[in-house]
């Protein structure tokens, strides 16, 4: 079949219309990487603000935030992505409809707050949450129509539009929740700045919107049925999952105090080269796949999807490995000691990481088979409130962890198990299988590399941090490189990445 490779064989360097090209990942990838940094940093400057209990305080603020602005966005901002490529035409309609209807959420969530606010406190058994929920509520309300930029923008293949779009957002963001809490040490004016910030970048999407549709961008109810039809399955999907993500620290949150909590959110630490990556990889294959299926190229979803996942296991395998073996003094550094009782939680949650690649979801997406994803979602649900509220209690915070990542991991198979029904691929065709046993084998031959030179090392966390880094990544390069896994377009791009990140890193400190 034109276009598909054997079973086990690797993805070459050579670029065909299939393929996850780097050029374009890279572009969308370079500006959420321009604020990196800052971004990152924004936890870590906080940590050092408030104490532990006002720390946790502040995660589940935006625990609360970031799971209701997923839920309310209705599948309308991800449907874009599905019904730009397949009718260009129709693109301003498409918009709109999308605009309008996560502004009335966004009202609805709003109204939300205002009401159901007083009973934050008592739900989650933090009397600090008192009085926030408005400045929180408007924070939310004014996100979720600017949810639309930079999905407009990757669907439009303004990929490099989409990546600065992502990065001066992270860039203004950590500032403006930084800054306030520095100035002044109070949590409501961090939400305060949060959301003068959704403000600005809500203004700044509708200047985009009408840049670039002009008198296209009107509403059409026929179209707005079409786009329902296929966003409320598909977030009700959405809605589970955020849930089946962010179910843990709820109930962890129930179990225990504030201070305990910033112990275990510490621990569930979010790397942001994962969403650098993985996001718009997930976002370029299903456009891609969508045209290919649309072009009537038969042949072309699979190898997309299997070059898709090769790219993006050649760095989260190895990043696994790294977080694994640099857990005792990364933990500290980044937090101080205080949350040294975060490190064993940090090392269970990392192994979550191998599934990253397995963007099974975005197949389901691509042959709008939203119904059994909200339906494989929902038996995820289940199954993670049934393991975190059985071993939280004899196993604390290390079992509400463990629960997570097990069923993240059941889960994951069950969707690959469909993706392989739709893309027609028989098991030795689904995934790479070659390829990522020599990503896996190097990645723990540069863990046990790693281990026998930090044991023969006695020098302070920082030093020794920077030392294991080095010496794993150049195991892990110098492995692929022996191996001939790395082609030359890999090469290039994993050396430029690294140069820009330690660059950016060199100048930020």
């Amino acid at each position: 079949m034109p276009g598909r490779r054997d079973a086990g064989d690797p993805v070459t360097s050579t670029a065909t219309p299939t393929e996850l090209s780097v050029r374009p990942l890279l572009a969308l990838a370079a500006g959420r990487a321009m604020a990196l940094v800052v971004t990152f940093a924004t936890p870590l400057v906080l940590v050092r603000v408030f104490d532990q209990a006002g720390f946790g305080t502040y995660k589940q603020l935006f625990l609360i935030g970031g799971t209701l602005s997923v839920i309310a966005q209705l599948g309308m901002a991800e449907s874009l992505l599905y019904f730009l490529p397949s009718a260009p035409k129709d693109g301003g309609r498409y918009v709109l409809n999308a605009l309008l209807v996560l502004g009335g959420s966004g009202l609805a969530c709003l109204g939300l707050f205002l009401a159901l606010g007083p009973l934050l406190p008592r739900w989650l058994g933090n009397a600090s949450l008192s009085g926030l929920s408005r400045l929180l509520g408007g924070y939310v309300a004014l996100t979720l129509p600017a949810a639309v930029l930079e999905i407009v923008l990757t669907a439009r293949k303004r990929f490099g539009g989409a990546g600065a779009a992502y990065g001066l957002s992270d860039l203004v963001r950590a500032l403006a929740v930084v800054a306030p809490a520095v100035l002044t040490g109070k949590l409501a004016w961090l939400l305060a700045g949060a959301a003068a910030f959704a403000a600005v970048r809500l203004g700044a999407t509708l200047l985009y919107l009408r840049s670039e549709f002009g008198a296209e961008l009107r509403p059409d109810g026929a179209l707005l049925r079409k786009q329902l039809a296929y966003a409320l399955p598909f977030q009700l999907g959405g809605a589970l999952w955020i849930l089946v993500l962010n179910l843990h620290y709820y109930l962890v949150a129930s179990f225990v105090d504030a201070a305990t909590f910033a112990i275990y959110a510490v621990g569930c630490l979010q790397i942001p080269l994962i969403e650098l990556l993985f996001t718009p990889a997930k976002n370029i294959m299903m456009v891609r796949m969508r045209e290919a299926i649309t072009a009537h190229r038969p042949g072309a979803p699979i190898t997309i999807w299997r070059d898709t996942v090769g790219k993006l296991a050649v760095f989260f395998f190895p990043l696994v490995g790294l977080l694994l073996v640099t857990a005792h003094e990364l933990i500290p550094f980044l937090f101080t000691e205080r949350y040294a009782a975060s490190i064993p939680i940090f090392m269970i949650w990392s192994t979550i990481i191998l599934i990253v690649p397995l963007q099974a979801d975005g197949v389901l997406g691509v042959y709008a088979d939203t119904r059994a994803l909200a339906v494989l979602y929902g038996i995820q649900l289940l199954l993670n409130a049934g393991l975190v509220t059985s071993l939280i209690r004899p196993f604390g915070l290390v079992g509400a962890v463990m629960a997570t990542a097990l069923t993240m991991g059941v889960g994951k198979s069950a969707i690959l198990a469909r993706a392989k029904h739709h893309m027609g691929a028989t098991f030795a065709e689904l995934l790479p299988w070659r390829r990522l046993a020599e990503l896996i084998g190097a990645t723990a031959a540069s863990v046990l590399v790693t281990l026998e030179v930090k044991a023969h090392l006695s020098a302070a966390p920082l030093p020794l941090l920077l030392v294991a880094t080095a010496v794993y990544v150049a195991a892990y390069l110098g492995i692929l490189a022996v191996r001939g896994v790395l082609g030359a377009e890999m090469v290039q791009a994993t050396t430029e990445r690294i140069r820009l990140l330690l660059g950016w890193a060199a100048r930020a400190s």
